[in-house]
């Protein structure tokens, strides 16, 4: 039976005008004092969120956890909103349609994790009973108040009293806070660490040297170890259906490949379970190396690899699927005019047989260094190679900013040059080997170098040199080795819902 709407009393609408009329007559002043209340009401619930839905709304609490039951929210004009605002014009020009909703989260994590820091140091200086002196909290106000270097005390007097307390509070913090981290700096630091740092900075050199690179291993090289190891490199074109329901299933596709009900390529298409099976099972040519990822058991793979043309392999377990193979042509052995061929088997020896490359390289190296007797110069250009330089460098192992940095050579990408320095041959091959001496050859990821160290100008100001480094020791340091924010955000005092907040009335 269909529902039944109630008809309203038609005069519904005229009897609420003239309940709105009466009350107006019998107090005025209450009744527009009421209006106008549920209008602010009207503004601060409907439109106020619909121009900043994200941090706006009576009656929504901000609370992202509890650091030691105190709460961790974002209240304007507190210490997680003036981080988060700090953050959101740090970031203004990185926004997009396509990032907006990651760097919105990653500036109220941000900015949640140091309030969390905030909130626990305050918690931490508060147990150890430290408390500022309010001359000094007063001075650090002061200087927010400085014109010309004096205070200017019309522009302290604007403020209202809630704002100059909130100043006070803050500068009471910030202090706190300072002598925290200050303190933990000074305990943290290693005695005598900045001495040496700048010991290490005295002796440095500057080099020549060239690279020899793996990829320029000739082909000539690759044609002679293919022709040695045929076998590997045996190529054949091959077909190929994969199950992973059952090897029983498995079982009945082979057999009804084999009697014919259907074809290999239509069982394939339809049943088989791998990147090939809209190509009809078509794996393509394949060399004799690149089966042993498929097939583990070499007695196994051997069969596959007897296949004559049109002939189907038995049933083989990978382990975690059953494969049988077809073979689309006789196996034939590696055409080394073939590029494609050449790129698999330059492949194959890079990966599995590297050292034999390395080694080529190292004769090549030697010889240059006999050569080199005669001039540097002379034998790098005998070699056909081009000679590069860099430093002058100390021994900056990890390119450390407060010392000369591994940067900037001609030949080496950023990536490769900050691989070789953190990789202990290279330093120890720079700064043992003696000045104007060829080095021994050293292999550094897909090169062998050759080095020539030479002697570093002295410098123009050393003791200013020594005062900078250990100026940017300290700033690194005090950056780098900081332990105070895991302290605090890995602590067992803090309860963290971040994301349950985050989720419920910040996410778009």
């Amino acid at each position: 039976m269909a529902m039944k709407v109630k008809k309203q009393p038609a005069h519904g609408e005229d009897s609420a005008k003239s309940e709105l009329i009466r009350r107006f007559k019998a107090n005025p002043g209450i009744f527009i004092g009421t209006v106008v209340v549920l209008i602010i009401v009207i503004i601060a619930f409907v439109f106020v969120p619909a121009i900043v839905p994200n941090i706006s709304g009576f009656g929504v609490d901000y609370t992202f956890g509890y650091y030691d039951k105190t709460p961790i929210s974002y209240r304007p004009g507190n210490y997680f909103a003036l981080a988060y605002e700090q953050l959101v014009q740090s970031n203004q020009g990185t926004y997009s349609e396509e990032n907006a909703a990651y760097i919105n989260f990653q500036i109220w994590w941000t900015a949640f994790q140091s309030a969390v820091v905030h909130t626990g140091i305050l918690h931490e200086m508060e147990k150890a009973g430290y408390e500022p002196s309010k001359a000094l909290v007063d001075r650090e106000v002061a200087q927010a108040f400085q014109v010309n270097g004096r205070f200017d005390a019309a522009s302290y007097r604007q403020l209202t009293n809630t704002r100059k307390i909130a100043l006070w509070r803050e500068a009471q913090e910030q202090i706190i806070t300072e002598v925290y981290q200050r303190d933990q700096y000074e305990i943290l630091k290693p005695a005598g660490e900045e001495d040496f740092v700048v010991e290490m900075a005295a002796d440095q050199r500057r080099f020549e040297g060239v690279a020899y690179n793996l990829a320029d291993y000739p082909e000539a090289e690759l044609s002679a170890y293919a022709a040695q190891n045929f076998d590997l490199f045996k190529s054949i074109h091959f077909s190929r259906i994969t199950i992973t329901s059952s090897e029983r299933e498995a079982r009945q596709i082979l057999a009804s490949v084999r009697d014919g009900t259907q074809s290999f390529e239509d069982a394939a298409r339809n049943q088989s379970q791998d990147f090939y099976a809209e190509r009809g099972g078509d794996m393509g040519v394949q060399m004799a190396y690149e089966l042993s990822s498929l097939i583990s058991d070499e007695a196994e793979r051997e069969k596959v690899l007897a296949l004559r043309r049109g002939e189907v392999s038995d049933l083989i377990y990978t382990g975690e699927s059953w494969l049988f193979f077809r073979a689309e042509e006789d196996s034939i052995v590696a055409d080394t005019g073939d590029a494609s061929q050449m790129d698999k088997i330059r492949s194959y020896v890079l990966r599995f047989e590297r050292g034999r490359m390395v080694n080529y390289f190292v004769r090549l190296a030697e010889e240059l260094r006999a050569g080199a007797v005669e001039g540097f110069d002379s034998a790098v250009e005998k070699a056909g190679l081009k000679k590069f330089s860099f430093g002058p460098l100390a021994i900056n192992y990890g390119n450390m900013p407060f010392l000369p940095r591994l940067a900037g050579v001609e030949g080496f990408t950023d990536t490769v040059l900050s691989n070789f320095a953190v990789t202990d041959s290279f330093w120890r091959t720079a700064f043992s080997t003696p000045l104007n001496t060829v080095s021994e050859p050293v292999e550094l990821g897909d090169q062998v170098l050759v080095l020539l160290p030479l002697e570093a100008e002295a410098a123009e100001s050393p003791e200013e040199d020594a005062e900078n480094i250990r100026l940017t020791f300290q700033y690194f340091f005090y950056e780098s080795g900081d332990t105070i924010q895991p302290f605090f955000t890995q602590s067992p005092k803090l309860k963290d819902q971040f994301w349950e907040t985050y989720s419920r009335y910040l996410m778009n």
